[in-house]
């Protein structure tokens, strides 16, 4: 009997260790699978690998300048799918393109980002000596960023655009992953080649990909890598006849526009034209320059306002107002088509939902949720821009409408209901945040009927 208890007793001891062991072992496997497949995970993801372009040998003076900048909190490559981020008191990575993966989730997927495949290095004495400039900048963080979407067909208006504005410029720039992919990076490459201020004042994202037209996710591009405080949502297309000078030179009265005694948080909206006569729209170095100019070609019945057609797009800055006035003024008829070309906030501001491909309400939609965020649009008086003539895909155009009209329906019915939960969560349901909400969701009977219930 003793012997049994004996033989019983080793046996479980034996099984003991036996299970500890395997424990061991097992958790060993585990760590060593997750940490040595951690990068293949985050790197591959559900894409097959592309070999993205490298970016164009660096100048002299960007050299020079790019020495000064603070080192990374992270390794750097020029290729996104072999970057890896080190997450600040953690000893977690994950690969860049996973994170932008995840930054871009809604829209069209795969698609292979690569920011500053140009990195703008214009530094003047200036700034070197104002606290007011970021030394990873070489701009004042006060200037207004031209936050601009660009495909091949557009780099010589993009150059113009760099050359007439000369200040910081974001652009995300869509190259097509097909045959013709080279050709159109070396005609990037030719344009920045040609024009130093290409060179000194644009910042180039690059985004490639087989989906044309995703023009919510190409402005968020732009925008999300803009290094200033203010940013200016503008078409390419679009001639800056003032060139924002009076904003740019003076930060404190920008400063004052976006931050009012009252607390609101604006926008400021640069009223847009067009020549009546396509032909006059082409060459921008015809345009007017001060309001008093444009003024006397608006008389002439040379120029009107931008889609005068479409009077939704562009009616609720309400161009005979502007035409008398020399000071500010809030918009008071929005409507929900309305898209005018903005300066606003870069940080805690909305972004343009992705979900919009194509032609068709994508900006409206962007500027739905500016608004109703408790954002106001402000038209600013002296300001204004003017397009310059350009051929549109018809057909393709009025396909992609019809498709966006039923999104952009359902969208803002859901927008309605989400800042009013969040506005009543965050207990700012009775203050002024969310006037421009209650003004306008009135109109939409989904919105109206969800809240009697939940009243």
């Amino acid at each position: 009997m003793p012997d049994a208890k004996q033989t019983a007793t080793k046996l479980i001891q034996y099984l003991v260790i036996g299970y500890a062991l395997l424990s061991l072992l097992y958790t060993a496997r585990y760590f060593y699978t997750n940490n040595s497949h951690q990068l293949d995970h985050t790197t591959n993801l559900t894409r097959p690998p592309i070999d993205l372009p490298p970016p164009p040998p660096q100048r002299k003076e960007q050299v020079e300048a790019q020495a000064q900048e603070l080192e990374p909190i992270s390794s750097s490559s020029s290729n996104p799918d072999k970057a890896i981020v080190t997450w600040h008191g953690s000893q977690s990575t994950m690969s860049e393109s996973y994170i932008m993966s995840k930054i871009f989730s809604d829209a069209m997927q795969p698609s292979h980002l690569q920011p500053y495949y140009h990195k703008a290095h214009h530094r003047s004495q200036s700034q070197k000596n104002t606290t007011t400039s970021s030394a990873s900048t070489g701009f004042s963080t006060k200037d207004i960023t031209l936050a601009t979407l660009v495909t091949k067909d557009r780099f010589p208006v993009l150059s113009r655009l760099a050359t007439n504005y000369k200040g910081p410029i974001s652009a995300a720039i869509h190259v097509n992953d097909d045959d013709e992919k080279e050709q159109t990076l070396e005609a990037l490459a030719h344009t920045l080649d040609n024009n130093a201020d290409m060179q000194r004042y644009v910042d180039i994202h690059l985004i490639i990909d087989t989906f044309d037209r995703q023009f919510n996710l190409w402005r968020n591009v732009a925008k999300f890598f803009a290094r200033t405080d203010y940013v200016m949502m503008l078409d390419v297309d679009f001639h800056l006849c003032t060139n924002l000078r009076s904003l740019r030179d003076d930060p404190s009265r920008l400063a004052q526009y976006m931050q009012p005694e009252d607390g609101r948080q604006r926008a400021l909206v640069v009223p847009a034209f067009e020549y009546v006569a396509q032909a006059d729209g082409i060459d921008f170095t015809t345009f007017p320059s001060t309001k008093k100019d444009l003024l006397e070609e608006v008389d002439q019945g040379k120029i009107d306002m931008f889609h005068k057609g479409w009077v939704k797009g562009h009616g609720a800055t309400d161009y005979a107002r502007w035409y008398a006035t020399s000071q500010d003024y809030t918009v008071t008829e929005y409507d929900f088509s309305y898209e005018p070309y903005i300066i606003y906030n870069k940080q805690s501001t909305p972004w343009c939902d992705e979900r919009f491909i194509g032609y068709g309400a994508n900006k409206a939609a962007c500027l739905f949720e500016i608004y109703l965020s408790g954002i106001d649009y402000v038209v600013l008086p002296d300001d204004f821009l003017i397009h310059q003539t350009h051929k549109y895909p018809e057909n393709t155009r009025r396909k992609e409408r019809q498709y966006n009209r039923k999104l952009y329906s359902n969208f803002r019915e859901e927008l309605c209901l989400r800042y009013a939960r969040l506005f009543m969560a965050s207990g700012q349901w009775d203050l002024p945040i969310a006037d421009n909400l209650k003004k306008e969701c009135a109109k939409n009977r989904g919105y109206r009927s969800a809240m009697k219930s939940i009243a």
